[in-house]
């Protein structure tokens, strides 16, 4: 699908952006004996039945749908430790929470097609949702400090999707704050109001005291 964009600035589709995530490594436990593959990304296997190993997301969905493995959900997917970055991201305004790049696709793929495989993943969902939820408000309260003395934004710890939503709109501000800048006219420089007898008198006692 091709990406929407404006005129100078890119935005990918959530199509482009769970392509990309889609290389993410995940580990798997396959039901199966299969030979070693070699792909762009690097050599994954030889499969045994239960013994793990990683893959490329998409490799992992791909036997998953053929009823080849299971997969194993990353640690930060527990309900454990996604109550933990909640709580952290609620309690600080500012900062965010070190999470994946590709958190909210790696997360919307296991919820599409690993369901049976996600521990509490109603729970998971939820907590997901209120952490997506939690970061969008602290986006849109840091973005709400820009005024026209901003000249370049830094936020940390975004992910992929939460860049691609801010990126537009934070090129587009800065933008707009350059163009009005340059609209406003520039003082004129204010005249010496010094006397010229003042110079030429101070050029005199410098001569005197040279003799």
């Amino acid at each position: 699908m091709a990406a929407q964009s404006c005129s100078q600035f890119h935005v990918f589709s959530a199509e482009e952006i769970e392509f990309i995530a889609e290389d993410e490594l995940i580990e798997i436990v396959p039901n199966m004996r299969m030979d070693q593959l070699n792909l762009i990304r690097g050599d994954f296997g030889p499969f045994l039945p239960q013994i793990a190993t990683e893959v490329p997301l998409w490799l992992a969905v791909a036997l998953k749908k053929r009823g080849k493995c299971r997969i194993r959900p990353p640690e930060w997917m527990s309900v454990e430790k996604l109550t933990q970055v909640l709580e952290a991201e609620r309690d600080s305004e500012k900062e965010f929470q070190v999470l994946p790049f590709h958190y909210v696709e790696i997360s919307r793929l296991l919820f599409d097609h690993a369901q049976d495989d996600i521990p509490d993943i109603y729970m998971v969902r939820s907590l997901m949702e209120d952490i997506r939820d939690v970061r969008f408000h602290k986006v849109e309260t840091s973005l709400e400090t820009f005024d026209g003395r901003t000249s370049a934004v830094q936020i940390r710890s975004l992910s992929a999707m939460e860049v691609n939503i801010v990126r537009p709109f934070v090129a587009r501000a800065l933008q707009a704050f350059q163009k009005l800048g340059n609209m406003v006219p520039e003082t004129d420089s204010v005249p010496s109001t010094r006397p010229q007898g003042t110079d030429k008198a101070a050029r005199g006692r410098r001569i005197l005291r040279g003799r």
